[in-house]
Formats: structure tokens, C-alpha cells, sequence
């Protein structure tokens, strides 16, 4: 468990006013606004802390570097926006997650394997880009 700092304090707070995954430039960016010397060392440094602890985790997309958002979100996939490159959560999952075995995306796991989890990415231009 880390001890809270001020820098702590605001990425923590950054998360809880951001509705989407956000990468480490971005939270540095909105962390500045309230400590001003922040770096980003010190960024790289808490998410991972963050990560550790539980209270973020990471969001992978192909080709990417990991973005961020807050741990304990219910099952849901992302939207990037292929002009300002932003990742935005989707609500939900077409698929479902309570039976993985009866819904759609089992029906394209090949014969003889078992479906454990799945992942969805829509990519176009957020309503900002459009």
C-alpha cells in the first residue's frame, strides 16, 4: 500500500472525474491542473502503484500502449476514435457475459476449444471528430 501524496491524490482524482480510459499523457495533463509540477515519471510510476493495488486496470488495445480507467467497472468493451486516438467505454456487450458458452461469440470459437473471455473494439470518429 502506497502512502498518499499529493500527486497520488490527483491521478486518483482524474479517474474519478473521467468517464473513459485514459493514457498516461492524458492523466498527466488533467492531474496538472492540480499539481503543477507533476511529471511523468511520477505518472508512470502511480498507475503502475494504481494497477497494483487494485484500483485501475489496464486497457489493451492491438498496437497500442495501455490506457487506464478505474477497476470494479461492469463487464464492457471501447470505442477509439481513429482521429484524436481517444478510447471511450462502450455501455455493455452485445454478447453478454452471464452464459459465454450459449451466446454469440461461442458460436465462433473453433471446434474443441473453450470460450473464456472476449473482447470487442469499435473504432470510427468520436462525436468531437466527426
Amino acid at each position: 500500500m502506497e502512502r498518499q501524496t499529493r500527486q497520488r491524490a490527483a491521478i486518483q482524482r482524474v479517474f474519478e472525474e473521467t468517464e473513459r480510459p485514459l493514457d498516461p499523457q492524458e492523466v498527466l495533463g488533467s492531474a496538472q491542473r492540480f499539481v503543477p509540477q507533476l511529471g511523468i515519471a511520477t505518472v508512470y510510476r502511480t498507475l503502475k502503484s494504481l494497477v497494483d493495488d487494485g484500483h485501475l486496470t489496464a486497457v489493451m488495445l492491438p498496437g497500442e500502449n495501455p490506457r487506464y480507467e478505474r477497476a470494479g467497472l461492469r463487464h464492457h468493451h471501447h470505442f477509439q476514435c481513429r482521429r484524436c486516438q481517444k478510447v471511450y467505454d462502450l455501455d455493455g456487450c452485445p454478447g453478454g457475459m452471464a452464459k459465454l458458452t450459449s451466446n454469440d461469440f461461442a458460436a465462433l470459437t473453433p471446434r474443441g476449444f473453450t470460450l473464456e473471455d472476449h473482447d470487442v473494439i469499435l473504432y470510427g470518429r468520436c462525436d468531437h471528430c466527426a
